[in-house]
């Protein structure tokens, strides 16, 4: 009897990505059919351990523009959907998935973060291999952030401070005083 390796999925409008968690994956074997089956065995470890997927996705694929790329730690699928549509899960079949079945938190967006991502505009935009440091856009170099604009912020607290002590009649003049206004005589 084969085991199940655990698998993560994740999906986008038009994509999923399916993970197949299987560390020195040997004899790899993957089907994908267009109404949706997806198929994996391989085989792992020193003894050779059977490990074996067989599910039904939850509508159709296009199996020519799938891809998949292997690792020494797992199997990566995209598997191009048939339609742009969001699936309400990944299985045809509804109820509890199976445990060897997880989100694949690391990929997943939202339904409504895909579509906002795809309206900035400048989202699909390629930069390559451009070094905006080197590009020299203005700013920083030489400003001194801390002196700017502060002249007229000193000017206004020293009018405040001078307002205080004519409205209360007390005159500081650097000696110690007590609440009534009277020199303080302890030491």
């Amino acid at each position: 009897m084969s085991r199940h390796p655990t698998v993560k999925w994740a999906q986008r409008s038009d994509e999923l990505y399916i993970t197949v968690e299987l560390p020195d994956a040997q004899d790899v074997k993957v089907k994908l059919e267009p109404e949706g089956k997806f198929y994996f065995s391989a085989t792992a470890g020193a003894e050779k351990i059977p490990y074996e997927v067989d599910i039904d996705l939850f509508d159709n694929i296009d199996v020519n523009n799938s891809k998949v790329s292997p690792s020494s730690r797992h199997i990566c699928y995209l598997v191009k959907k048939a339609e742009d549509k969001w699936w309400d899960r990944l299985l045809k079949q509804g109820g509890k998935s199976p445990t060897f079945l997880k989100v694949d938190w690391d990929k997943w967006v939202d339904e409504d973060e895909d579509d906002e991502q795809a309206a900035k505009p400048g989202s699909d935009m390629d930069f390559g291999d451009i070094d905006f440091s080197k590009l020299n856009m203005g700013g920083g170099g030489d400003l001194d952030f801390d002196a700017a604009g502060d002249d007229d912020d000193d000017e206004s607290d020293s009018e405040e401070e001078d307002t205080e002590q004519a409205s209360s009649g007390i005159e500081l003049d650097g000696r110690d005083t007590n609440t009534n206004g009277a020199p303080d005589t302890k030491a």
